[in-house]
């Protein structure tokens, strides 16, 4: 197993800590701890009793009965804990996938979700999310892909990079159709709870013994330093994912437990407030698209806080999003970190004032490097 490039973490890294506006993450605007003792009445005091012992494999009891009675109708032995929603991806693939499985997957991708099953061995099929349809999903090209061979199907809905989602009807439909195969369905649910037109979809685990739904801190919580995250699934997914984790994190900390316990207990005094943020901020960027008409393209997300447009008078996409944060000191991740040359991803989850200043900046830079096309 030898693992590509991560070109998206890769991109981070290098400009995450060093620009001062960001138009490039997937994530909410960050809490701290005195926001938590504002909205959820949490106090550093909670921690005084707390032994640093070690917690349990599959995760602490209250952390897990907390995310049981949000996601699972109080079921705790479909819930583990873990380091957030990366690791549950990177158990669920080694304990469930070998060489020469067969995996369908979105194109464009969060490329942890495929890139994992590729380093083990497994053959890729492309589902994928054209610009022509708003990147809305089109089951005929999923019953074109899934067969008798499938091993695994991996979707994130709301989607990311480009904020398109599915209707219950074609989730129902797609369970049904993974179910027909005896399929893995791993539901990405980063985003299940950032949506802005209709209800969050169901937790598939609820409807389908071999789903695996990933949730995460990092996305609608605001949270992205606990790195708190978990999977749903049957109980018999579970016993091979704890055997590959007795390799690597063996459990999660006790006292991240208790602090992320009070926040999945309290977990709508959070998102609310970012959701309604986000809300805001969706409008403003879908103003700026029409204000630079000539000069981007974007389809409106339905759900997250990340939407995919494209930059079709810029030759080098890439290049640009260099100089917008050499220059301009504004992260943008371009959409080659995603396999999509043209389009750059941009997040609109954070502080308005500074999504409008970045906008500015970004079409700024825009105008110079397009006007040769221009003219």
């Amino acid at each position: 197993m030898r693992l590509p490039p991560a070109l998206l973490e890769e991109w981070m890294r290098q400009y995450y800590f060093d620009v001062d506006l960001d138009i490039g993450s997937s994530g909410v605007d960050d809490y701290s701890m005195a926001d938590l003792r504002r909205l959820i009445g949490f106090e550093t005091r909670e921690f005084d009793d707390l032994v640093f012992r070690d917690s349990q494999t599959m995760g602490g009891d209250g952390l897990r009965d907390a995310l049981a009675r949000r996601f699972t109708g109080g079921d705790v032995e479909k819930v583990m804990a873990t380091h957030g929603s990366s690791e549950a991806n990177f158990l669920l693939m080694l304990a469930l996938l070998s060489p020469g499985d067969e995996v369908v997957v979105l194109d464009p991708c969060y490329p942890q979700l495929f890139t994992i099953a590729q380093s083990i061995g497994c053959t890729l099929r492309r589902w994928p999310l054209r610009w022509e349809n708003a990147f809305a999903p089109d089951l005929d090209d999923a019953r074109a892909l899934i067969g008798p061979r499938t091993r695994m199907i991996i979707v994130n809905f709301p989607h990311n990079p480009t904020g398109a989602t599915m209707t219950a009807g074609q989730q129902a439909e797609l369970i049904e159709l993974a179910a027909r195969h005896g399929a893995y369905l791993v539901w990405d649910g980063a985003f299940t709870e950032l949506v802005y037109d209709a209800p969050p979809l169901p937790e598939p685990v609820l409807a389908y013994e071999r789903a695996i739904s990933m949730g995460t801190f990092s996305k609608a919580y605001g949270l992205p330093g606990l790195r708190v995250g978990w999977a749903l699934a049957h109980p018999a997914v579970f016993a091979p994912m704890m055997r590959v984790r007795d390799y690597v994190t063996l459990h999660l900390s006790p006292m991240v437990e208790r602090l992320a316990e009070r926040v999945v207990r309290n977990a709508d005094a959070l998102i609310q407030p970012r959701l309604a943020l986000a809300r805001h901020n969706r409008a403003i960027v879908g103003r700026w698209v029409e204000e630079n008409a000539e000069l981007v393209e974007w389809a409106l997300p339905a759900g997250g806080v990340t939407g995919f447009p494209r930059f079709p008078l810029v030759p080098d996409v890439e290049a640009f999003c260099h100089e917008l944060a050499r220059k301009e000191r504004v992260l943008l991740v371009p959409g080659s970190a995603f396999g999509h040359a043209q389009h750059v991803r941009l997040g609109f989850g954070r502080d308005t004032a500074e999504l409008e200043e970045a906008l500015a900046r970004t079409a700024r830079l825009l105008a110079e490097t397009a006007e040769p096309a221009l003219a």
